[in-house]
C-alpha cells in the first residue's frame, strides 16, 4: 500500500483529534452553564457508558480466548514437549487485549485501584470535584500524550504490516501495537463521561453515586 495513504489517515486523525478535543470542554462548560448543556451532557455520558459494552464484549472474549490458549500451551508443552511460538503471542496478545479494552470498563465500573488518602474525608460535592480535577489534572493529558508519542512508530508499523521478529511467530505485530492508541481512547472518552457525571452531581442535576465503596476501600476511577 502507498506509504502516503498511511500518512494522510494518520493527518485526518490529528484533525478529527483537535476537532473532539473540544468536546472535553464539556464538563466544564456543565459547571459554568448546567441549564443549558446539563441535557446534552446527560446524554452524552448514558451513551459513552452503553457504548462501553462493546468493550466489555471485547474483553471478555479475550479471556476466555487466553484460557484456553494457555491451556493448549501447557497441555502441549508439558505431555507433548511442544513449544510454537506463535502460541506464545497468541497468549500475550489476547492479555494485551483483555487488558486494553476492560480498562475502560473498569473505570465506568468504579473498579480501579484509588491511592489518595483525602478522597473519603470529603463529602458528596468534595468527592465530585476531586474526581473533576483529576481527570483534567492525570488521566486526559497521560493518555494524550500516549497517542501523540506512539504516532510515528504505529504509522511505520503499518506502513510494514509489521510482524513477529521469530519465524514461526503471528504476522500481526501491527494489530498488537495498535492496542496502545485504542486504549488510550478508551479511557480518554469513559474519563469524559466520569468527568461529565461529576459535573452533573455537582450541579445538583444527576443523583449522587448510591454505590459508593466504603471509605478507604481504595476504588474508584
Amino acid at each position: 500500500m502507498d506509504p502516503n495513504a498511511f500518512l494522510l489517515i494518520g493527518r485526518v486523525l490529528n484533525y478529527a483529534g483537535l476537532v473532539l478535543a473540544f468536546v472535553l470542554i464539556l464538563p466544564l462548560l456543565t459547571l459554568v452553564l448546567p441549564g443549558l448543556v446539563a441535557g446534552l451532557s446527560k446524554g452524552l455520558a448514558r451513551l459513552i457508558d452503553k457504548a462501553m459494552s462493546g468493550a466489555l464484549a471485547v474483553a471478555i472474549f479475550a479471556t476466555v480466548f487466553l484460557v484456553f490458549a494457555q491451556l493448549i500451551g501447557v497441555v502441549t508443552s508439558y505431555s507433548l514437549g511442544l513449544n510454537w511460538t506463535w502460541l506464545s503471542e497468541l497468549v500475550i496478545y489476547a492479555f494485551a487485549t483483555m487488558f486494553m479494552f476492560g480498562s475502560a470498563v473498569a473505570l465506568r465500573n468504579s473498579a480501579h485501584v484509588r491511592v489518595d488518602i483525602f478522597r473519603p474525608q470529603f463529602g458528596e460535592t468534595g468527592r465530585n470535584w476531586i474526581e473533576l480535577a483529576g481527570i483534567y489534572l492525570f488521566l486526559f493529558p497521560i493518555m494524550i500524550r500516549i497517542l501523540q508519542t506512539g504516532e510515528q512508530g504505529l504509522t511505520r508499523s503499518w506502513m510494514l504490516f509489521e510482524g513477529s521478529r521469530e519465524s514461526d511467530g503471528l504476522p500481526i505485530l501491527f494489530l498488537f501495537k495498535t492496542l496502545l492508541p485504542v486504549f488510550a481512547v478508551l479511557m480518554i472518552t469513559q474519563g469524559l463521561s466520569e468527568a461529565l457525571k461529576a459535573a452533573l452531581r455537582i450541579t445538583g442535576h444527576l443523583e449522587p453515586e448510591t454505590n459508593q465503596h466504603p471509605e478507604g476501600a481504595g476504588h474508584g476511577a
